[in-house]
């Protein structure tokens, strides 16, 4: 699936460090504005205990992880939105992925510049959003201007509905907050995805923060979490640079070594991945045989035929069935023979809701 996460931030906050950290795909990074001018993609492996286990148990021939796509996109500066910068190139790519990780500086450093001359991470949220939102706001007026006259008639309910709800976008635009902060009912979901709005995506803050702070946070991080308090967003606390020293050890024990160091069980970058799937509203699903075990990437609330298709579009178009196995339940008797002699093993139909962990063997005919 290609779904992307978008990495974002002001100039010299982390976000291309953070980026290499991410993914072999490397970013340039250095102490000065713009120096990644086109978006880098990487494309980068989920971390996943169950596959590991998974290996244990079967022994296949090989193993195939999930990966998540991540976007480092060119630095924004106040202005973006009036083409000031490269901001007319930042809001283009911002507006292709699926959801934004939002990098914010929250150490001090005098030997690396900050693009205003101070570090205070509220501000540099404060740029991007209202970036963000006065796109946003161009867009919903855009449309306003569009539906008004059908909208009051009242002829015309799917005009009143999408009308009523790019009003409420307005208002909460027009006051300083993003789209994503405004309730929607589920008969409108579907009109606001539609709109396409950069404010409405899925949105998670990354709080770059020194070494001594990684475990336990700072003043910074508190104004952070404090901040989006009533945004629907998760927050991170990340070192970076850290990040790219523990990258550079080449063993696994001295990785872990590190880590248990400063305080911490697994890395930040183990982490931002496996929050950047979540974001996405991604779940897995397992095959497992002895040539291969594999895990799947699929949207959250998928029935089995859209799983199956993910395989191939001939597993949907032609699904008969899908045999399953939870994954404790696989665990626990060891082996997919073991599961069926105890009766684990499901037969589900075009019904059944997809859970994450599920081991499924799909039946097609086309």
């Amino acid at each position: 699936m290609a779904l992307q996460c978008g990495i974002v931030g002001l100039p010299n906050v982390g976000k291309s460090t953070l980026f290499n950290c991410l993914s072999n795909a490397r970013a340039q990074s250095a102490n000065f504005p713009f120096c990644t001018i086109e978006p880098n993609v990487g494309v980068i492996t989920v971390p996943d205990d169950r596959l590991i286990e998974l290996e244990r148990l079967v022994k296949p021939q090989r193993v195939q992880p999930t990966t998540v796509e991540i976007v480092d996109i060119a630095g924004l500066v106040k202005g973006a939105s009036k083409g000031e910068g490269l901001g007319n190139k930042f809001l283009a790519n911002i507006r292709e992925t699926d959801a934004i990780i939002h990098v914010l500086r929250c150490f001090d450093d005098d030997n690396i510049t900050h693009v205003d001359g101070s570090v205070n991470p509220i501000r540099d949220k404060e740029v991007i959003d209202v970036e963000l939102q006065i796109k946003d706001l161009e867009t919903v007026d855009a449309r306003i201007a569009r539906t008004e006259k059908q909208a009051k008639t009242g002829k015309d309910a799917d005009a009143k509905r999408l009308y009523d709800l790019l009003l409420r976008y307005k208002a909460a635009l027009e006051s300083g907050m993003s789209a994503r902060t405004v309730e929607v009912a589920e008969s409108e979901e579907k009109i606001s995805r539609e709109l396409f709005l950069l404010t409405n995506k899925p949105m998670m803050y990354v709080c770059n923060v020194d070494e001594k702070s990684v475990a336990t946070g700072n003043k910074y991080v508190d104004m952070v979490r404090e901040a989006v308090k009533d945004e629907n967003a998760e927050v991170l606390v990340i070192a970076a640079k850290t990040e790219s020293e523990i990258a550079e050890l080449e063993t696994y024990e001295e990785r872990q070594m590190f880590l248990e160091d400063l305080g911490l069980k697994e890395s930040g970058v183990a982490q931002l991945i496996r929050a950047a799937y979540k974001l996405l509203n991604l779940e897995t699903y397992f095959t497992a045989g002895v040539k291969e075990v594999r895990a799947w990437t699929y949207p959250k609330g998928a029935m089995a035929p859209q799983a199956a298709g993910v395989i191939h579009t001939d597993f949907e178009k032609g699904f008969i069935r899908a045999e399953v196995i939870s994954y404790n339940d696989f665990v626990k008797y060891g082996s997919e023979q073991a599961c069926k002699e105890a009766g684990r093993m499901r037969v589900e139909g075009k019904e059944y809701v997809v859970s994450d962990g599920d081991i499924m063997h799909f039946r097609f005919n086309v």
